[in-house]
């Protein structure tokens, strides 16, 4: 008997909580979760930031193999060094074509569907840049690729003129402090309407940028926050009708991921005025009387003029004396200790990288009940007030992402699974089920859980703690390993 082609459709919401899934809030979410699987213990990778989570998504692989070690970064590779805001589209297009096409140090599901002949399309509210690192080749096959805002990120052109005759032109962003209701609306009407019924994708990613700009100008629980995460749900749930009429008769089996949590901001701190006040010249990008770059955003990235040992070992000193410092890994001195005292290596966390940072941290988190009655607070470095949302570190929840998938692909509705799984998984499970070998490039696992059933015990499921000490300082990471995978559960200071 001849098999039907699968198809898969890939929904994200960026920033969702797996704990903000419910009847009431998303109601249509909690359907594909009666029709098919929940991934209970699903993570994203460190940083929880979303453009390294995405690529993780794409390349099947953490962030040492893809090398987008943050959302920003610094990049000593060329000279001057340079620092790297991946938000824009065209600095990125430019930077592949700079380095002969190695934007990624791996290749990414885009092109190993191209090379099979396969089509990925992509259409998103993220950023430029987020947007391109979905399918950053994608002109160069004639892959689809749309912005609900931003023209730059979208390709070809004659689809985006097609689209947007059919539905309206691009709306540019609304501010941040506003939800992005009509973006969502868009993008969810050009694959309805214009790119499954003309195009068919082998796999596409639908990637709704709420709720999280939302929760970072409102806060993750507020009522604004909650507002739109029921809007993309109900932008969902036209896609969930298309789908049991005629998607899931067609093939397609859909996988409904976020890419990070979030935890509330509960201390406004400053690492510059720190790094300053022990003697130290911090600024936000290289410069002649700059001696410590502190990148912005919610995880620590600190890249040295001089990153000698002795320069690391005095700037980890440094921030482990601080209240708003948690974990802290410097590269190797061997299996489980970084370089510097009190760090552990960055390879636990696989954030070694040649762009990685000579000292990187997360700020310190507990599990304070926020003002919405959600457990995770932290120490934040930003110019916005307290009580907001933030990710980028090790708390489990912000580590914690949503993951649910069904279609025929996936036997079993209403069932749940809680062997350990991460985004890493999710391209490589795709492959194998669209009959693609699956690249030695990528780090996650076909989720053969998901798949069939297993045999006897299932998975080989085991745990890990390191830590490391410096003064009163003392950290602790720990990771579950399931066959050859390895997801981070959290990483504390105490």
């Amino acid at each position: 008997m001849h098999q039907q082609k699968r198809h898969f459709l890939v929904v994200s919401f960026d920033g969702l909580r797996p704990d903000l899934v419910s009847s009431e809030l998303t109601p249509n979410l909690t359907r594909l979760a009666n029709a098919g699987m929940t991934l209970e213990n699903h993570r994203t990778v460190y940083p929880s930031e979303t453009r390294s989570a995405f690529p993780s998504l794409v390349t099947g692989a953490v962030t040492s193999c893809h090398g987008m070690v943050g959302n920003k970064y610094v990049d000593r590779n060329i000279v001057p060094p340079r620092y790297i805001d991946t938000a824009d589209a065209v600095l990125l297009r430019n930077l592949d074509l700079a380095s002969g096409g190695r934007l990624y140090s791996v290749p990414s599901l885009g092109e190993i569907l191209a090379a099979h002949g396969c089509s990925l399309a992509v259409l998103t509210t993220n950023t430029p840049g987020t947007t391109r690192l979905f399918h950053h080749k994608a002109e160069e096959f004639g892959h689809v690729r749309l912005s609900g805002h931003f023209r730059e990120a979208c390709t070809p052109d004659d689809v985006l003129a097609e689209i947007e005759e059919h539905i309206s032109p691009l709306i540019p962003a609304p501010p941040k402090t506003e939800p992005d209701r009509i973006g969502q609306d868009w993008i969810t009407t050009a694959f309805l309407d214009v790119v499954w019924p003309k195009y068919r994708p082998d796999v596409t990613i639908l990637s709704y940028g709420e709720p999280d700009v939302t929760s970072h100008f409102h806060g993750t629980g507020s009522e604004a926050t909650r507002s739109i995460i029921t809007h993309c749900d109900r932008q969902f749930g036209r896609v969930l009708d298309w789908w049991e009429v005629e998607g899931r008769q067609a093939g397609v089996q859909i996988i409904a991921i976020s890419d990070h949590g979030h935890i509330t901001g509960h201390t406004r701190i400053s690492v510059a005025d720190s790094l300053r006040a022990a003697g130290f010249s911090p600024g936000v990008a290289p410069a002649a009387d700059i001696e410590v770059v502190v990148v912005p955003g919610q995880v620590g990235a600190l890249y040295l003029a001089d990153p000698d040992e002795a320069e690391i070992t005095r700037l980890v000193a440094t921030i482990t004396s601080e209240p708003w410092c948690g974990p802290v890994f410097t590269c190797a001195k061997d299996e489980v200790n970084g370089i510097a005292p009190g760090s552990l290596s960055n390879r636990l966390v696989f954030a070694d990288h040649v762009r990685a940072p000579d000292v990187a941290f997360s700020f310190r988190a507990d599990d304070t009940i926020d003002p919405f009655a959600l457990v995770g607070g932290t120490f934040y470095d930003n110019d916005r007030r307290a009580g907001l949302g933030v990710h980028g570190g090790l708390h489990p929840k912000e580590l914690a992402a949503l993951g649910i998938v069904a279609g025929s692909a996936f036997p079993g509705a209403g069932c749940i699974s809680t062997v350990p799984s991460g985004i890493c998984d999710v391209a490589p499970t795709i492959l194998q089920l669209l009959g693609v070998a699956v690249p030695q490039s990528m780090t996650g696992r076909v989720l053969a859980e998901l798949i069939a059933p297993l045999p006897n015990d299932g998975p080989s499921i085991r745990e890990d703690v390191f830590d490391a000490h410096l003064g009163a300082y003392a950290q602790m990471l720990r990771r579950v390993h399931v066959d050859g995978a390895c997801y981070i559960s959290g990483g504390w200071v105490s």
